[in-house]
């Protein structure tokens, strides 16, 4: 008699391979298998051996780059060989900001991976552009971002890439409380039970740049397919996949 346990399994591995199969996996798969890598504000969960998109397993190696030595998502962490993506797998652990790898040598890396981190990055272009200079010529840019409609931003407007463009040109830097006023009136706290109360909230916000919990930057499809376009980038990979991810890979030309 087959266990309810073994049946729960069956149907949640049907389940993962079908929902890679919506994915693309198989092109993510093609760009990554044997590559070295970089992923900025990781480890995410989503490219694990049980993840949506499980990038890990097949990568020669990587890297990972975490903006402090404490953060919300990971706690202590130091510069060194001790990047932990998978059961045994370590990278190198970065220790810098997202908009500037100084100390990265130029075309290191064969694919760069972000899972829910470039929202939380005041200038996003800047950040890319940082990002794509430690990328070969003909490397991949792999990203996953919040949908809004299912996330705690959904009352909140999408950003244009004209303000993406300004931040750029302006050398907006992560101090930028620009967007405060409307994350704290737009923000549902319903859907965010980790931010607390609005008090709780208005103070974890004010010390964003400690802690960069903050979204910064609200994004679609549409708007991630300006910023690639901007730079150049030959859009591999372009979905909206359930629950609440944006998914977008582009080659460096």
């Amino acid at each position: 008699m087959i266990s309810i346990r073994k049946i729960r399994r069956k149907i949640s591995k049907h389940w993962l391979s079908n929902f890679r199969k919506i994915v693309g996996f198989y092109r993510v798969k093609r760009c990554i298998s044997g590559k070295t890598g970089l992923e900025i504000g990781g480890p995410s969960e989503v490219f694990s051996a049980t993840g949506s998109i499980p990038v890990y397993p097949i990568a020669a190696s990587v890297d990972g780059c975490n903006f402090s030595t404490n953060t919300v998502w990971e706690n202590v962490i130091t510069e060194g060989n001790n990047y932990k993506y998978g059961d045994s797998l370590l990278g190198y652990q970065h220790i810098k900001d997202a908009t500037d790898l100084s100390g990265i040598e130029s075309e290191k890396y064969d694919f760069v991976l972000a899972s829910h981190s470039l929202e939380h990055i005041a200038n996003p272009l800047k950040a890319l552009s940082e990002w794509l200079r430690v990328l070969k010529k003909g490397g991949v840019l792999l990203l996953l971002l919040p949908d809004k409609n299912y996330t705690f931003d959904h009352n909140r407007p999408y950003t244009t890439f004209a303000h993406l463009l300004e931040d750029y040109q302006q050398g907006t830097t992560e101090h930028d409380m620009t967007h405060l006023e409307e994350i704290l009136s737009l923000h549902d706290l319903s859907m965010d039970p980790p931010a607390g109360n609005p008090d709780q909230f208005k103070k974890r916000s004010l010390d964003n740049y400690t802690n960069r919990c903050l979204h910064q930057h609200v994004f679609d499809l549409n708007l991630l397919e300006e910023v690639f376009k901007y730079f150049k980038l030959k859009i591999i990979l372009k979905k909206a996949v359930w629950p609440l991810h944006l998914v977008i890979m582009g080659r460096k030309t």
